[in-house]
């Protein structure tokens, strides 16, 4: 089989697997359907001869493909085996349609359509094949689509090809928080240095993102009837609304672009009693993130001082912190992923990504884990959008990473 009907193939068979994850459950996977492709691929793995092959109980599988080089890099590729939860059906339904520039309807019965003014994106994939879901749920190329090209590589890279060793890994709930990376045993991933391959579109490269912190926000107020609640009733919902106005209106991700950080407050439940807030913390600059954190404390500060018989208390967590940070003077992983676009004719995009990845986890960690494209677009929404053309270029892209390693 060619790597491109290889890769649709692996592809369509792994978008079938449900496997969203749940942020509200904090077991390591959150869900059933991530030790069910965990299963699958270490069953795949074993069948294509890799050796060390461990799917463990947090569903995180490991396994070495060995090379005939010593002393070259041991390179690595890490996928995440969850798709978003953003509220549509976990079941994908993939299907391919040649984009002509047109409206193109994902769905009949549903009468959900592709508007091509509403997605100029797609404009420079006209005449070409790409995989679209069936409107009713995202597609899941983040990241089962890296799954598939890193699965497609160990099958093509043969005993013609001269490579050294090639670690892979395989994570759970990356969308929730990069539970899995973080949890990952490096022994069991003794690569040199590693590579993501998770969303961004032809051609773009990660080596920064966002620094990420979760704040939460807990409101006691005071209950109390209203014929006798003047000067007693503390309500915990106002306070709350307080809390969030003290900050800039246009401070937030759909008023920010490049690498400009944000506070988004994204979850919010109360009643007569307490009041619960949440917000993501993001900045790339290190100091300013850290300055960011602070004004939540400020805030809370304040809301006491403004609500004396309340009371407001505040935790904020690390989820993630920016590549860049931890690269370091070691930069092989990057001139080599550099090289292998030049060699592919891939003009390179080096974008900041305002979000995070396995990467990002890894690399705070001392693993130096750079990111490069799926090829896909929208993810994260019913329009997510995969042009074969642009994934088969992604297998490519690590295929010849491989290959200059040797070199």
């Amino acid at each position: 089989m060619n790597a491109r009907s290889e890769l649709v193939e692996r592809f369509f068979r792994y978008a079938a697997i449900e496997s969203q994850s749940d942020e509200r459950v904090p077991t390591l996977p959150s869900t059933a359907g991530q030790h069910e492709l965990a299963a699958l691929l270490a069953a795949e793995l074993r069948d294509l001869g890799l050796a060390n092959v461990v799917v463990d109980r947090n569903a995180i599988v490991t396994a070495m493909k060995r090379g005939d080089r010593p002393g070259v890099p041991r390179i690595g590729f890490i996928a995440h085996l969850d798709t978003a939860n953003v509220g549509l059906s976990p079941s994908v339904r993939p299907q391919i349609k040649r984009y002509v520039g047109e409206d193109l309807c994902l769905n009949r019965d549903k009468d959900i359509w592709f508007r091509a003014n509403e997605h100029p994106e797609a404009e420079a994939w006209r005449d070409q094949d790409i995989i679209f879901s069936d409107g009713t749920s995202v597609l899941g190329a983040d990241n089962k689509a890296a799954i598939a090209v890193i699965m497609t590589l160990l099958s093509h890279l043969s005993s013609s090809d001269a490579h050294g060793d090639i670690c892979v890994a395989f994570v759970p709930d990356e969308e929730i928080g990069l539970r899995g990376a973080k949890a990952l045993d490096l022994s069991r991933f003794p690569c040199d240095f590693a590579y993501t391959i998770d969303c961004c579109e032809l051609g773009e490269v990660v080596i920064e993102n966002f620094n990420a912190a979760l704040g939460e926000i807990a409101f006691t107020g005071v209950s109390a009837h209203p014929m006798s609640a003047k000067g007693v009733l503390v309500n915990p919902l106002l306070m709350a609304l307080d809390f969030v106005g003290q900050f800039d209106r246009s401070d937030t991700p759909e008023c920010t672009e490049g690498t400009e950080g944000y506070f988004w407050f994204n979850d919010l439940l109360a009643n007569d009693s307490e009041a619960r807030l949440s917000v993501m913390i993001r900045d790339f600059d290190k100091a300013h993130f850290e300055r960011r954190k602070q004004l939540i404390a400020e805030a809370a500060e304040l809301s006491k001082q403004r609500y004396p018989s309340g009371r407001i208390e505040f935790k904020i967590s690390d989820t993630y912190q920016n590549i860049s940070d931890s690269l370091g003077d070691d930069r092989r992983s990057i001139e080599l992923l550099l090289a292998a676009l030049e060699e592919l004719d891939i003009k390179p995009k080096l974008t900041p990504m305002r979000g995070g990845t396995d990467g990002a986890a890894l690399s705070a960690r001392g693993l130096t884990t750079p990111n490069f494209f799926t090829g896909a677009h929208n993810f994260h929404s019913r329009f997510e959008f995969l042009p074969i053309p642009a994934f088969e270029k992604s297998f490519q892209t690590a295929l010849m990473i491989c290959r200059l390693a040797v070199k």
